[in-house]
């Protein structure tokens, strides 16, 4: 996130990195990435930290409340943990009685990462082919180990499917939460035809999913990469769990000989119905977190200004991500 959240002090911060061992001798705000909020920090002895906030309330993918949302938090960052032997990712420090995420505040939780070198991405990036399949033969790595004991379990539905049903059926009403409020829901109406086809589809689909579960990232796009010559890194492990490979494929947007290389390195043969379904649900979770902070109390800022950009981008190509057989609105 681009904006400092008002409500956490330097203070709290400082509180929870001495949970893990750690003295901050100098802290500094980083205005990146979507979703959760960080920071970098200097020790005395001049070791480097990246801080990874994350705002409980928006976790849905962790839990409906802010509570089971923090357990399932630390087990997406204990699995990762578990993981750091594969040589792939970025992993959670942990504190010495073993947590890897520790709670600031009723709203906020605290992972530590080693600070990591490399060239960071951004989610739009269009990987070349040397790093897509340095890429690739990574969640090859990851999708054919062991799962630790733990590991999430991946839903291919909706995170929230009542709570976007619940948006869903507010628009005959005015939405007075914010400045972005009232122009959501009168974008969403019009787009209300495509969105319920798009639902439909995917209710239809997430029972077919088949296939043993491995380990997977969630989100292995660009951004979430530092890439170095002979291999790349993977950070942003919160939605780490058992799931079909497709989840992590269809992001990405690999050639022929792209899938045709993980089959013969792993002995997984690609769904491509199961990378529609992914590439879909992707876009109606987005749809759904646009439309809770735009139905939550917000003001017009940086992130706000950049939910909303995302979100008229993601309703005006949902047509496109649906199947050709069914059709959609204009």
């Amino acid at each position: 996130m681009k904006t400092r959240p008002d409500d956490l002090r330097d203070e709290q911060l400082r509180t929870g990195l001495l949970a893990y061992g750690l003295t901050a001798a100098s802290l500094a705000y980083a205005p990146v990435g979507f979703g959760d909020h960080h920071w970098t920090a200097t020790d005395p002895d001049g070791r480097r930290w990246f801080l990874t906030v994350a705002d409980l309330a928006h976790k849905s993918h962790c839990g409906p409340d802010p509570d089971s949302a923090l357990y399932g938090l630390r087990a997406a960052m204990s699995t990762a943990r578990s993981l750091r032997q594969l040589g792939l990712l970025v992993a959670p420090s942990s504190t010495p009685d073993g947590e890897t995420a520790v709670r600031l505040s009723p709203r906020y939780a605290l992972s530590v990462f080693p600070y990591a070198s490399g060239t960071p991405g951004g989610f739009s990036d269009r990987l070349a082919p040397a790093d897509r399949r340095l890429l690739l033969d990574a969640l090859a790595r990851l999708h054919t180990a062991a799962p630790p004991p733990g590991t999430p379990v991946h839903h291919p539905g909706l995170s929230d499917r009542p709570r976007l049903d619940a948006a869903l059926a507010s628009l005959a009403t005015p939405w007075t939460t914010g400045p972005y409020a009232e122009p959501a829901r009168t974008l969403t109406a019009t787009h209300l035809p495509t969105l319920r086809r798009a639902l439909a589809h995917l209710d239809r689909t997430t029972a077919t999913l088949t296939g043993p579960p491995v380990v997977t990232h969630g989100e292995p796009h660009p951004g979430n990469l530092l890439r170095h010559p002979d291999h790349v890194l993977l950070v942003d492990w919160d939605t780490v769990a058992l799931a079909t490979p497709e989840r992590d494929l269809w992001l990405l947007a690999p050639t022929p000989d792209d899938l045709a290389h993980y089959t013969a390195t792993t002995g997984h043969p690609v769904d491509p119905a199961a990378l529609t379904h992914y590439r879909l649900r992707w876009a109606l979770e987005d749809i759904d977190a646009y439309l809770h902070r735009f139905r939550s109390p917000h003001t017009d800022d940086t992130d706000t200004q950049d939910s909303w950009t995302a979100f008229t981008g993601t309703l005006a190509d949902l047509p496109r991500l649906l199947p050709e057989e069914i059709p959609s609105s204009p």
